[in-house]
Protein backbone atom coordinates (compact mmCIF):
# COMPACT_ATOMS: atom_id res chain seq x y z
CA UNK A 1 0.00 0.00 0.00
CA UNK A 2 1.78 3.51 -0.89
CA UNK A 3 1.49 5.88 2.09
CA UNK A 4 -0.37 8.83 1.13
CA UNK A 5 1.92 12.69 -0.18
CA UNK A 6 2.97 14.27 3.05
CA UNK A 7 1.12 17.62 2.31
CA UNK A 8 2.75 21.19 2.79
CA UNK A 9 0.50 23.86 4.06
CA UNK A 10 0.19 26.58 2.52
CA UNK A 11 2.10 29.88 3.41
CA UNK A 12 -0.16 32.86 4.20
CA UNK A 13 -1.03 34.91 1.23
CA UNK A 14 1.79 37.57 0.20
CA UNK A 15 0.11 40.96 0.10
CA UNK A 16 -0.87 42.43 -3.32
CA UNK A 17 0.62 45.70 -4.39
CA UNK A 18 -1.63 47.79 -6.90
CA UNK A 19 0.35 49.66 -9.32
CA UNK A 20 -1.31 53.06 -11.23
CA UNK A 21 1.76 54.62 -11.45
CA UNK A 22 1.76 55.64 -15.18
CA UNK A 23 5.26 55.56 -15.48
CA UNK A 24 5.45 52.32 -13.93
CA UNK A 25 2.70 51.21 -16.14
CA UNK A 26 4.41 51.57 -19.35
CA UNK A 27 8.05 50.13 -18.28
CA UNK A 28 6.23 47.00 -17.26
CA UNK A 29 4.67 47.14 -20.86
CA UNK A 30 7.00 44.57 -22.58
CA UNK A 31 6.49 40.57 -22.60
CA UNK A 32 9.81 40.04 -21.59
CA UNK A 33 9.63 42.29 -18.62
CA UNK A 34 6.59 40.66 -17.05
CA UNK A 35 8.26 37.28 -18.12
CA UNK A 36 11.81 38.49 -15.97
CA UNK A 37 9.20 39.61 -12.97
CA UNK A 38 7.05 36.46 -13.03
CA UNK A 39 10.75 34.36 -12.97
CA UNK A 40 12.04 36.20 -10.17
CA UNK A 41 8.92 36.35 -8.15
CA UNK A 42 9.87 32.74 -7.68
CA UNK A 43 13.74 32.86 -7.69
CA UNK A 44 13.90 32.23 -3.78
CA UNK A 45 17.30 33.66 -4.44
CA UNK A 46 16.84 35.92 -7.10
CA UNK A 47 19.02 35.68 -10.73
CA UNK A 48 21.59 37.53 -12.33
CA UNK A 49 20.63 38.85 -15.85
CA UNK A 50 22.59 35.76 -18.02
CA UNK A 51 20.48 33.66 -16.21
CA UNK A 52 16.97 35.48 -17.16
CA UNK A 53 18.47 36.05 -20.34
CA UNK A 54 18.59 32.26 -20.88
CA UNK A 55 14.60 31.66 -19.72
CA UNK A 56 13.44 34.65 -21.29
CA UNK A 57 15.44 33.63 -24.91
CA UNK A 58 17.28 37.25 -24.82
CA UNK A 59 21.02 38.12 -24.64
CA UNK A 60 22.29 39.11 -21.33
CA UNK A 61 23.34 42.82 -22.64
CA UNK A 62 19.53 42.95 -23.16
CA UNK A 63 18.37 41.56 -20.85
CA UNK A 64 20.42 44.36 -18.70
CA UNK A 65 18.68 46.94 -20.27
CA UNK A 66 15.34 45.60 -19.10
CA UNK A 67 16.65 44.99 -15.70
CA UNK A 68 17.40 48.33 -15.50
CA UNK A 69 14.36 49.65 -16.78
CA UNK A 70 12.69 47.44 -14.11
CA UNK A 71 14.91 48.65 -11.38
CA UNK A 72 14.38 52.32 -12.26
CA UNK A 73 10.88 51.96 -11.54
CA UNK A 74 11.10 49.98 -8.29
CA UNK A 75 9.69 46.87 -9.44
CA UNK A 76 13.03 44.95 -8.82
CA UNK A 77 16.30 45.68 -6.83
CA UNK A 78 19.29 43.92 -6.08
CA UNK A 79 19.66 40.71 -3.74
CA UNK A 80 22.32 40.01 -1.66
CA UNK A 81 25.57 38.89 -3.60
CA UNK A 82 26.67 35.61 -3.89
CA UNK A 83 29.88 36.27 -2.97
CA UNK A 84 32.20 36.70 -6.11
CA UNK A 85 30.61 39.84 -6.81
CA UNK A 86 30.69 40.09 -10.29
CA UNK A 87 27.37 39.93 -11.26
CA UNK A 88 24.69 41.83 -10.20
CA UNK A 89 21.82 39.71 -8.90
CA UNK A 90 17.88 40.95 -8.96
CA UNK A 91 14.97 40.04 -7.28
CA UNK A 92 11.16 41.35 -7.24
CA UNK A 93 9.93 43.62 -4.40
CA UNK A 94 7.08 42.84 -5.00
CA UNK A 95 5.49 38.51 -5.16
CA UNK A 96 2.08 39.85 -6.28
CA UNK A 97 0.85 42.93 -7.66
CA UNK A 98 -1.94 44.17 -9.76
CA UNK A 99 -1.74 46.76 -12.56
CA UNK A 100 -5.15 49.62 -13.13
CA UNK A 101 -5.95 52.55 -12.76
CA UNK A 102 -7.97 54.56 -10.01
CA UNK A 103 -11.52 54.33 -11.46
CA UNK A 104 -13.43 55.73 -14.31
CA UNK A 105 -12.09 59.55 -13.87
CA UNK A 106 -8.38 58.55 -14.73
CA UNK A 107 -6.45 60.92 -16.32
CA UNK A 108 -5.83 60.23 -20.20
CA UNK A 109 -2.05 58.96 -19.56
CA UNK A 110 -3.26 56.52 -16.59
CA UNK A 111 -5.69 54.78 -19.24
CA UNK A 112 -3.19 54.92 -22.16
CA UNK A 113 -0.56 53.35 -20.03
CA UNK A 114 -3.00 50.60 -18.72
CA UNK A 115 -3.76 49.84 -22.52
CA UNK A 116 -0.15 49.63 -22.95
CA UNK A 117 0.20 47.24 -20.11
CA UNK A 118 -2.82 45.32 -21.55
CA UNK A 119 -1.88 44.65 -24.22
CA UNK A 120 1.85 43.56 -23.33
CA UNK A 121 0.22 41.07 -20.94
CA UNK A 122 -2.48 39.21 -23.37
CA UNK A 123 0.43 38.63 -25.74
CA UNK A 124 2.32 37.23 -23.11
CA UNK A 125 -0.46 35.50 -22.07
CA UNK A 126 -1.63 34.39 -25.76
CA UNK A 127 2.14 32.98 -26.38
CA UNK A 128 2.61 31.00 -23.62
CA UNK A 129 -0.66 29.29 -24.47
CA UNK A 130 0.65 28.82 -28.20
CA UNK A 131 3.96 27.75 -26.44
CA UNK A 132 2.05 24.69 -24.60
CA UNK A 133 -0.08 23.36 -27.41
CA UNK A 134 2.89 23.06 -29.54
CA UNK A 135 4.56 20.26 -26.76
CA UNK A 136 1.55 19.33 -25.21
CA UNK A 137 1.67 15.81 -26.46
CA UNK A 138 5.22 15.38 -25.36
CA UNK A 139 3.65 15.71 -21.65
CA UNK A 140 3.57 12.88 -19.05
CA UNK A 141 0.35 10.90 -19.19
CA UNK A 142 -0.39 12.27 -15.44
CA UNK A 143 -0.50 15.97 -17.38
CA UNK A 144 -1.60 15.55 -20.33
CA UNK A 145 -4.90 15.69 -19.93
CA UNK A 146 -5.48 18.55 -16.98
CA UNK A 147 -4.90 21.02 -20.09
CA UNK A 148 -8.04 23.37 -20.06
CA UNK A 149 -8.83 26.13 -22.67
CA UNK A 150 -12.35 26.59 -22.81
CA UNK A 151 -14.74 29.85 -23.19
CA UNK A 152 -18.07 30.04 -21.57
CA UNK A 153 -20.61 32.70 -21.77
CA UNK A 154 -22.77 33.46 -18.51
CA UNK A 155 -25.88 35.47 -18.20
CA UNK A 156 -25.38 37.26 -14.67
CA UNK A 157 -26.84 39.64 -12.57
CA UNK A 158 -24.16 42.63 -11.09
CA UNK A 159 -24.63 40.34 -7.82
CA UNK A 160 -24.20 37.47 -9.43
CA UNK A 161 -21.24 37.90 -11.45
CA UNK A 162 -19.71 39.51 -7.91
CA UNK A 163 -20.25 36.27 -6.21
CA UNK A 164 -18.59 34.39 -8.94
CA UNK A 165 -15.51 36.24 -8.85
CA UNK A 166 -15.29 36.53 -5.07
CA UNK A 167 -15.85 32.23 -5.18
CA UNK A 168 -12.85 31.90 -7.69
CA UNK A 169 -10.91 34.35 -5.61
CA UNK A 170 -11.34 31.93 -2.46
CA UNK A 171 -10.81 28.80 -4.51
CA UNK A 172 -7.29 30.36 -5.78
CA UNK A 173 -6.19 32.02 -3.06
CA UNK A 174 -5.09 29.06 -0.88
CA UNK A 175 -3.41 27.21 -3.88
CA UNK A 176 -0.58 30.52 -4.33
CA UNK A 177 2.41 29.60 -3.43
CA UNK A 178 5.60 32.04 -4.76
CA UNK A 179 8.54 29.68 -3.65
CA UNK A 180 9.51 26.17 -4.58
CA UNK A 181 10.10 25.39 -1.16
CA UNK A 182 6.80 25.77 0.07
CA UNK A 183 5.00 23.50 -2.53
CA UNK A 184 5.17 19.48 -2.54
CA UNK A 185 7.79 18.01 -4.75
CA UNK A 186 5.59 16.65 -7.71
CA UNK A 187 4.18 20.15 -7.88
CA UNK A 188 4.17 22.37 -11.21
CA UNK A 189 4.05 25.83 -12.08
CA UNK A 190 0.24 26.22 -13.69
CA UNK A 191 -0.56 28.91 -15.50
CA UNK A 192 -3.64 30.38 -15.03
CA UNK A 193 -5.29 32.76 -17.62
CA UNK A 194 -8.69 34.26 -16.56
CA UNK A 195 -10.93 36.98 -18.17
CA UNK A 196 -14.02 37.67 -17.03
CA UNK A 197 -16.05 40.52 -18.25
CA UNK A 198 -18.91 42.25 -19.53
CA UNK A 199 -19.48 42.00 -23.09
CA UNK A 200 -22.35 44.38 -25.08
Amino acid sequence: MTEPEPQTAAPAAEPTTTINDPAVMRALAHPARLAVLDHLSHAEDGATATQVAEIVGLSPSAMSYHLRALAKVGMIEEAPGRGDGRERVWQARYKQFSVGGGGRDDAPEVIAAEAQFVEAFLARSNDRVRRHLAKVRDEPEEWFELSRISEHTLLLTPEEFQTFLKAFDALIEPLKRTQRSSAPPTARTISVHFRAFPED
